[in-house]
């Protein structure tokens, strides 16, 4: 007999029928007198992650919010990730309303603003960001992807068909939109614990949100202190590092020493790396990569990795 009890599935399953942990983030967007509305959301999560020619997050959200006509409309937004604290947790859940304009909630607003680093470095229209925020992401939709570039705003009351089936207005009262990483921005604290090597007590302090549950509250849980469990090292062989290498050019070699230092990698990105590798060697040509080229092609990939 099982250990479990069967709920249904209804709208908003992941509130109504889960207890599901969310981030809390307010995205910034531009209205069409061009200053900057906020709204607070959970449906965020990274989308595009490798293996593409850019990187992307996906926003879940009504089409008739102010969020959603602002994106169809400019394509611009700004992903917050706001701090635990009490009192910006209740900030959030303020400028949560369903139907309140821009015009109504912002001169209320308690958040700081300043000018996206974009539009600072291009003149680029952009929405501005939270001062406050720990870090921000930079995006722009990319509406060609499932056709979606015809979508428009305007429909308050629903959307008819038909409809998309990833991007864009995806339902009657829903829209998702797949949105390009322009520019991650993190205070420095923080930045520096991601460069340098984080320990427990530099990750920030984010809130878990679990949605509004019972008609009455929105319910959030505040960061305790971190845990660490160290990953299994799983070194594999030099014969098996030396099969892979082998194959993944028929031009460029690998010596002993020059595999042993990349012993440690998982097996599922090693031809990744060894590609990456057989490009260094071929732009400096180098037909035959040993320890010491391989030491300057990881200096390569943690420079690249700050800039970041």
């Amino acid at each position: 007999m099982s250990s479990f009890e069967n709920l249904r599935i209804v709208d908003n399953f992941y509130q109504t029928s889960l207890f599901f942990p969310m981030p809390t983030v307010v995205i910034s967007t531009l209205t069409e007198d061009g200053t900057t509305t906020l709204g607070p959301y959970s449906l965020v999560q990274p989308y595009y992650v490798a293996g593409k020619d850019f990187y992307a997050m996906l926003l879940s959200c009504r089409n008739s919010s102010n969020t959603a006509q602002n994106i169809l409309r400019t394509k611009k937004c700004a992903i917050n990730f706001v701090d635990d604290k009490v009192k910006t947790f209740k900030e959030c859940v303020k400028l949560s309303w369903p139907g309140d304009k821009p015009e109504e909630k912002m001169p209320k607003c308690n958040f700081k603003l300043e000018k996206s680093q974009i539009e600072e470095e291009t003149g680029e229209k952009r929405p501005m960001v939270l001062s406050d925020a720990i870090e921000v992401i930079e995006c722009t939709w990319v509406d060609t992807l499932d056709n979606a570039q015809n979508d428009k705003p305007g429909e308050l009351n629903g959307y008819e068909g038909p409809y998309h089936d990833f991007n864009g207005i995806t339902s009657k009262f829903g829209a998702h939109f797949i949105l390009k990483i322009d520019k991650i921005l993190m205070k420095k604290k923080y930045a520096d614990a991601i460069i340098n090597g984080v320990r427990a007590k530099d990750f920030p302090a984010l809130p878990v949100d679990y949605g509004y549950r019972d008609s009455k509250n929105f319910w959030f849980h505040r960061k305790r202190r971190m845990l660490s469990e160290l990953l299994p090292m799983r070194k594999q062989s030099l014969a098996s590092v030396r099969y892979a290498a082998d194959r993944a050019d028929d031009k460029i070699k690998f010596t002993d020493d020059a595999l042993e230092m990349i012993l440690n990698v998982p097996r599922v990105f090693l031809p990744l790396v060894l590609k990456g590798c057989v490009q260094w060697a071929k732009e400096n040509n180098v037909d035959v990569v040993n320890a010491q080229h391989m030491q300057i092609i990881n200096d390569k990939r943690a420079k690249e990795k700050n800039k970041k």
